[in-house]
């Protein structure tokens, strides 16, 4: 017993010497956060006349959403900026127009003052329609200009009444400009249409859907949401491509996004110095139905059109999202007063197509991600037996598994000796 307690330790020592390496750099991203802008949420919540139904643990679904907003104001992080936004809260008539109108803002995003915005829920009674597009319509305009993260938390039991303005499709729209806005999606006790709808919303933008049933589970799922919105991100930039490389945008290295049509070809320039290593990889989502067979293409081609290096993926409609990726070391030159950068034109082509009843506009959401890194000192330092930085790992545990074998069979051995003396 003495030896297995002794060999068990020293295995756990080991083991935690291996791994010790990896834990320490952890601490160094603690204050990342400090000086970046606020981050803002704003809550949008269903007010409409079948919020009264009483199915979630034998209260009113109304009664459900009030209590989780109470619990998660007053656990707000104080660094989230916060806002409510109301539709169906204040009509109770039956004219469309009117009641698809029907969407107010009942506390701005900022600071956030708990005790105001608690008295501004517990004044809201099931009132009137669904109008979920114009509610998301306006609640996009509600966050300030900021570059911190931006996101929509919806609360509704039931799908949008104010057709022919489609949620989806405002969701959509509001994904094209640009402006790193995420909508997540919650629906009370949800159908089948309705969960369909909240689904497509929260997915065009990036966003997630969950269903709710009971009090604790919406009160845990909009703080963790809100929670989420403080976690250190990095918002991609609005670029617009271009047909030809000669007028791309230049990029820096950074996280981008932009619009890609079907089969479409766009071009980014990035310059690339004497030494630097260009890494840029591209993920393009579709965020409706297509056809199957599609396929991503990203290549590094001169000012002149030649290809130096590329990157392909194909798929068969069975993901979401398609990417790939590339790698450029540009090699120092052996004239270092005639050195300069080059420029590399990045090319981004689809072969996605749709059916005839899917709209094809706005395109397709493309992500671009750009860096540029000090190049390898020698060519077998590029691929590093395809592990990167990480070949030492590989090497710590290759070690730990001999060890572990040698210890393991010298036991077995010494099990098989006092087995045959016995």
């Amino acid at each position: 017993m003495i030896i297995r307690q002794r060999l068990a330790a020293g295995l756990c020592a080991l083991l935690a010497a291996l791994t010790a390496g990896g834990l320490a750099p952890a601490t160094a991203y603690a204050d990342e956060t400090d000086g970046k802008p606020a981050p803002q949420v704003e809550l949008v919540l269903d007010v409409s006349g079948s919020m009264r139904a009483r199915d979630i643990d034998g209260g009113s679904r109304m009664a459900a959403a009030k209590q989780a907003f109470n619990e998660v104001l007053d656990a707000t992080p104080e660094e989230v900026e916060l806002g409510i936004r109301t539709l169906g809260a204040d009509y109770p008539g039956d004219d469309r127009r009117t009641g698809c109108k029907d969407t107010r803002q009942l506390y701005p995003v900022g600071p956030l003052d708990r005790t105001e915005a608690k008295t501004a829920v517990a004044t809201l009674q099931p009132t009137g329609w669904t109008p979920i597009g114009p509610a998301l319509l306006k609640a996009a305009g509600d966050f300030g200009s900021g570059d911190g993260a931006k996101r929509i938390v919806l609360i509704s039991d039931g799908e949008d009444t104010c057709q022919p303005l489609d949620p989806c499709e405002v969701a959509r729209e509001i994904a094209a400009k640009g402006i790193g806005l995420t909508i997540d999606t919650l629906g009370l006790v949800a159908d089948a249409k309705t969960r369909a709808q909240l689904s497509c919303i929260a997915d065009a933008t990036g966003g997630t859907y969950t269903a709710v049933r009971h009090k604790n589970q919406l009160s845990q799922k909009v703080g963790q949401l809100v929670d989420r919105a403080a976690d250190p991100v990095v918002n991609p930039v609005a670029v617009d491509g271009a047909a030809q490389c000669a007028s791309a945008p230049e990029l820096k290295p950074g996280l981008y996004s932009d619009r890609e049509k079907f089969g479409e070809h766009r071009f980014y320039r990035v310059d690339v110095d004497p030494g630097q290593e260009l890494r840029a990889s591209v993920s393009v989502a579709a965020d409706r139905a297509v056809n199957q067979d599609y396929g991503v293409l990203l290549r590094a081609v001169t000012t002149h059109g030649r290809e130096i290096v590329r990157g392909q993926e194909s798929g068969d409609g069975r993901t979401d999202a398609i990417s790939t990726g590339l790698r450029y070391p540009k090699p120092e030159a052996d004239d270092e007063d005639g050195a300069g950068p080059e420029t590399v034109c990045l090319q981004v082509s689809n072969s996605y197509s749709a059916p005839a009843s899917v709209k094809t506009s706005p395109g397709l959401p493309v992500e671009l991600t750009v860096d540029l890194v000090d190049g390898p000192d020698q060519a077998s330092d590029v691929a590093a037996f395809g592990l990167g930085n990480g070949w030492w790992l590989l090497v710590a545990l290759v070690v730990f598994g001999f060890l572990a074998g040698v210890i393991w069979g010298w036991l077995s051995r010494w099990r098989v000796a006092v087995w045959r003396t016995n």
